[in-house]
């Protein structure tokens, strides 16, 4: 007996996700030994008198734990791709939380990858009839090659190709 559903089975599945080199306890390293410096070099410069100088260095450590938290905020973006002989669905996550969600069908859709000469990939879209969505838009030159090659693979799998 042949399973009708077999060609909604996803053959293909991608989670492509924001790459961070600096995790938590890192962070945590990071802020300690920022803060232990900023301690040290505050005390000298109170001790000679120089204490506005104090207020400046706080507001170096606070804008780059700023910065670091907005950097961690992003990278909880995620964009899932699922592809089946019938069905391309896309799943976007941003960092806000708002899930966007494109469902295609395979035989009319198109991936487009944009190069650049020295850079490599720029850009990938998924493009059918008025839409289009783009993809990977965070990821590395590397992990774009990667991901283009393989999306690109099975999306001609899915056409019979």
């Amino acid at each position: 007996m042949v399973n009708e559903n077999a060609a909604d089975a996803p053959f293909f599945r991608a989670l492509l996700v924001p790459h961070r080199s600096l995790g938590r306890k890192g962070f945590a390293v990071l802020m300690g030994a920022l803060l232990f410096a900023w301690l040290a070099v505050g005390a000298l410069y109170l001790s000679i008198g120089a204490w506005p100088v104090v207020g400046f260095l706080g507001l170096d450590v606070l804008a780059l734990y700023i910065a670091f938290r907005l950097n961690y905020r992003a990278a909880r973006a995620r964009e899932e791709v699922s592809l089946s002989r019938t069905n391309l669905h896309i799943r976007k996550v941003p960092p806000s939380g708002r899930i966007e969600e494109h469902d295609f069908n395979p035989f009319w859709t198109s991936f487009r990858v944009d190069r650049h000469e020295e850079i490599g990939i720029t850009g990938m879209a998924v493009e059918a009839r008025q839409q289009h969505v783009h993809l990977g838009s965070f990821l590395n030159p590397d992990d774009r090659e990667s991901f283009a090659k393989a999306f690109g693979q099975a999306l001609a799998t899915a056409k019979g190709r």
